[in-house]
């Protein structure tokens, strides 16, 4: 086999290419050769600041980056039938042990021993080659790319906020803060599942432009903050206006029936417990500062249920590449920016700038593989 080229953090702001071994593979695992990797947030975090949360790389450990991959097989274990060399697949990258309580309810998101792709200490996927169980490997049908496998992940964690969670039905409303690719996505599962409208929320126009071409039905930009306006009258206030603006009902059929905020930020969270009717879902899947204010008061007297939606679990990747298969989600217009391996920093560059050197505002960066051409979809 060839080498394994991997793209390694070091520490913060410091990357470089090395060479990895190429790992073993257990009786019931793959080998993949990875083709095609998305940047997320969290990548792009970790490069910035070397933690998320309580997940922190120690002084002197490092750890390839990415978790958001697609591949083809290259090898698979002994006891492996249902895949061969070849295969093209898409990669869950979170491993879980299988045995605990949370794994055997069918709630393996919430396994305390997952070992999760590109998160302190565990290796991620922007190498050659990575090692993954079996039935985290899906095979792609054929209508789809490479690229459309590595937009699996993301729309997974969409399908588990909008679908599972939110337990979306046809013909229901959703309100959607944050306009980047995860809530872009979960107006496409929204809008995938008959929704009746689909609201989007950003304080960024484009953004917002976009969407509407998208999958949102309305829009609505927040007013800027007021000097000496605290958060919460803020909210209070954006709520009301976004209201009357879009005959938002507190009941009924003008009611918003689920929002989910993918932004983080405070404010949005206060004005998204607002505006969704009585008796309405609310689904937190953005990160954002982990002290915040909440209004409890609003939340119980409008007895909302309120739930935080963390990565994916059992279906929601099956259901993820169902929907693009069905060709029910589109996501090709997506991919805003493409990179060679060898350019990866310049790609996290571009991320975190937010636009590239075209002056194009950047909305998912795909990386390919190593020795692996850009066009190569």
């Amino acid at each position: 086999m060839p080498d394994n080229l991997s793209f390694v953090l070091k520490r913060v702001n410091t990357v470089t290419f090395e060479q990895r071994p190429i790992p073993d593979i257990g009786s019931h695992e793959v080998l993949v050769e990875v083709k095609k990797t998305g940047i997320c947030g969290s990548d792009v975090h970790y490069l910035l600041h070397g933690r998320i949360g309580d997940y922190v790389l120690e002084n002197g450990k490092d750890m390839v980056l990415g978790h958001e991959s697609s591949g083809v097989i290259a090898k698979v274990g002994s006891l492996v039938s249902h895949l061969k060399p070849g295969d093209r697949v898409s990669i869950e990258p979170g491993a879980t042990c299988r045995t605990c309580v949370a794994c055997k309810e069918g709630r393996y998101e919430l396994c305390p021993s997952v070992r999760f792709a590109a998160t302190p200490p565990v290796d991620g996927t922007l190498g050659r080659y990575y090692a993954v169980p079996s039935d985290l490997a899906y095979p792609l049908p054929s209508g789809l790319s490479l690229e459309d496998g590595a937009m699996i992940e993301p729309l997974s964690v969409a399908v588990h906020a909008v679908a599972k969670l939110g337990n979306f039905r046809t013909s229901q409303s959703i309100a959607i803060f944050g306009c980047g690719p995860v809530g872009l996505l979960c107006m496409a599962v929204a809008k995938a599942f008959g929704a009746s409208r689909v609201i989007a929320v950003d304080i960024v126009s484009h953004r917002l432009e976009f969407a509407k071409s998208y999958a949102a039905t309305d829009t609505f930009i927040p007013p800027l903050l007021e000097q000496g306006e605290t958060n919460v009258e803020f909210s209070k206030r954006a709520a009301t206006l976004m209201k009357v603006e879009l005959g938002i009902a507190e009941q009924g059929a003008q009611g918003i029936d689920l929002v989910v905020d993918a932004s983080g930020a405070e404010t949005s969270i206060q004005t998204g417990i607002r505006i969704v009717k009585s008796g309405g879902t609310y689904v937190q899947v953005g990160l954002g500062r982990p002290e915040i204010t909440i209004d409890m008061s609003t939340v119980v007297c409008k007895q909302l249920t309120v739930k935080g939606s963390f990565r994916y679990g059992p279906g929601d990747y099956p259901l993820a590449i169902s929907l693009v298969a069905q060709g029910k989600v589109d996501l090709r217009p997506l991919v805003s920016h493409r990179f060679s391996f060898q350019d990866a920093l310049l790609a996290f560059e571009t991320t975190r700038n937010g636009k590239g050197s075209d002056g194009k505002g950047v909305i998912k960066t795909i990386i390919s593989g190593p020795g692996v051409e850009v066009s190569e979809l």
